[in-house]
């Protein structure tokens, strides 16, 4: 694990070397200054030259100035190191969570995702600034104070230090718990982020349902789930700090209480005796860095076990070796002996077989839980198939790339996504280099203009968090624009007007003729109304493929078509 985080400081070695070089110089000052003033109090008091004296002193002082200036570097260029290990690290998880399946997130909750993006990325930064320079410094003024001690008075150094070995077990005995305490930490503040982004989320459906209560409820307990496990993550901070605040105590003292003795006895002069003092100063304050390496450490160490854990995770779904581009698409698709089932072993579909031709659309009706929405979810490889094959144009579509894949299919749901900002830059993800001409051209097609125009802003009309400020027609123009724009060769309608008007059902429903026009269509309905002109319909239901042909024709067969048909307009 140490290989994979130091791995993360190669592209910021120059920085590394400033931050850690000067570091390492300003312990080493800190060192000498106790050895000036011994000279200072032992040799050039004694001639009462108070030239010399301040000499001594603005030599002091410029230590202390030189010290200064290392001081802000350390500081300065030593977090931004940490910032940038954070943000490589933050752009390679977010790189590796886009990679990541449908089914990966079908089983994950929004704010355990972000919690893994923020604060586990941000107590790594902190490691990663302060590990290797406070280990290193830590142990190098422990030794190197030592060895000054020693030169003045063995037994005074041995008296002094002979607490040390304490203070390292309780090191390696504190960092332990806090370290498995800052695991559990961590994991209810991925809840607690969950829990708050639902209930954030789904503020609307709290109150119209006036369960603000029970929310409350529900939140009092994430909220004393992650209090507790702060509590106990401090608790034991509490007993290392008291223990080592203790010993660092008893080596000051004993510094005092021996360095006395020797004294009065003569084995060491006054100068001695006060830079013995002060190198025991030197000596523990490095030790007093362990309280705050013992509290962040375990944080970083925690965090990033997680940012491994999650790196780590393979994508199911990735460019096969060799994987060529998807070029000037005819639309021909094929299903072949197709059969999907999801990790844990849940059977959806068994062996479907279904040919579309280019231009054609065909549209799938059935029962819910049938599988027509895995059907069409596995063209574009959100879901890989676990039997069989599927092509285009005779092309598997795992010999292809995915960003190829992908671009030549259109998709418009009936649960519309929208990104928090204008009005514009929702119609343009379709094309992000599109032109003014071009989106405004989209607009029209979708009939978004009639919605534009009633809006005092117009296409600079700020949409709210995922659309909020428009209605579900509205919605469903823009995505339909979107895809004006993306002009794709394949397109699949995913229940697009199931949830609408019927006035505004219509306009959508012109609005998507002309956008399946000259492309190969999946249609996935539950409304049999908006699919009675499609070239094709697929019944299927829990057994897989169980009627083929259009609307007559399977009117005229009187079977499970005739049944769904019936049922929905008995009256």
């Amino acid at each position: 694990m140490l290989k994979r985080f130091f791995s993360y400081y190669k592209p910021y070695k120059k920085l590394f070397i400033l931050d850690f070089g000067c570091a390492i110089v300003a312990a080493l000052l800190e060192l000498a200054f106790p050895l000036v003033v011994n000279d200072v109090i032992d040799k050039i008091m004694p001639q009462k030259n108070w030239g010399l004296i301040m000499t001594a002193c603005l030599a002091l002082l410029g230590f202390y100035i030189i010290n200064t200036i290392l001081q802000y570097i350390v500081v300065n260029f030593g977090h931004r190191l940490g910032v940038n290990i954070e943000t490589d690290m933050r752009r390679e998880l977010y790189a590796h969570l886009q990679k990541q399946p449908f089914e990966y997130y079908d089983n994950q909750k929004t704010g355990k995702l972000m919690s893994r993006l923020t604060t586990d990325l941000f107590e790594i930064s902190e490691v990663a600034h302060h590990g290797p320079e406070d280990v290193f410094i830590t142990i190098m003024t422990l030794i190197g104070s030592f060895l000054i001690m020693l030169q003045i008075h063995v037994k005074l150094a041995v008296a002094t230090s002979i607490l040390i070995p304490f203070i390292t077990i309780a090191l390696v005995v504190f960092n332990k718990k806090m370290t498995k305490v800052n695991t559990e930490i961590y994991q209810n503040l991925g809840e607690f982020n969950a829990g708050i982004e639902a209930s954030v989320s789904g503020i609307r459906v709290v109150q119209a349902f006036a369960n603000e209560a029970f929310e409350r409820t529900r939140f009092e307990k994430l909220n004393q789930n992650y209090r507790q496990s702060k509590i106990k993550f401090y608790s034991v901070m509490g007993v290392s700090s008291a223990y080592n605040y203790l010993l660092i105590r008893l080596i000051s003292l004993f510094a005092l209480i021996f360095g006395a003795f020797y004294t009065i006895r003569g084995e060491i002069s006054y100068g001695q005796f006060v830079g013995f003092i002060l190198l025991s100063n030197v000596f523990i304050r490095p030790i007093e860095k362990v309280n705050n390496m013992i509290e962040s450490y375990p944080k970083g160490i925690a965090g990033f076990k997680r940012f491994i854990e999650e790196i780590d995770r393979p994508s199911t779904i990735v460019d096969a070796k060799g994987a060529v581009e998807l070029r000037e698409v005819e639309g021909t698709i094929k299903y072949e002996n197709v059969s999907f089932k999801y990790s844990d072993g849940t059977e959806v579909l068994n062996e479907i077989s279904l040919q579309v031709s280019p231009g054609e659309t065909v549209a799938f009706v059935g029962p819910s839980g049938a599988g027509k929405t895995t059907l069409c979810n596995l063209l574009p490889r959100f879901y890989d198939v676990t039997g069989g094959k599927v092509t285009i144009d005779n092309q598997d579509i795992r010999d292809v790339s995915l960003d190829s894949l992908r671009s030549q299919i259109g998709i418009v749901q009936q649960d519309v996504f929208l990104f928090p900002g204008s009005l514009r830059e929702n119609v343009a993800y379709g094309k992000l280099e599109a032109t003014e001409e071009e989106i405004l051209k989209a607009v029209e097609l979708a009939h978004l203009n009639l919605v534009v125009d009633g809006l005092p802003e117009g296409l600079d009309t700020i949409v709210g968090e995922r659309g909020v400020k428009l209605s579900g027609g509205q919605k469903q123009r823009v995505a339909i624009a979107r895809m004006f724009l993306k002009n794709p060769k394949i397109l699949i309608l995913d229940e697009a007007t199931s949830a609408l008007d019927t006035e505004t059902e219509q306009v959508i429903q012109e609005s998507l003729l002309s956008l399946s026009e000259g492309r190969t269509t999946l249609i996935i309905a539950h409304r049999l109304a908006t699919i009675q002109q499609a070239t094709h319909i697929v019944v299927v239901d829990e057994g897989g493929i169980v009627e083929e042909g259009n609307h007559e024709t399977l009117l005229a067969k009187g079977q499970s078509y005739k049944k769904l048909y019936d049922a929905q307009f008995r009256d």
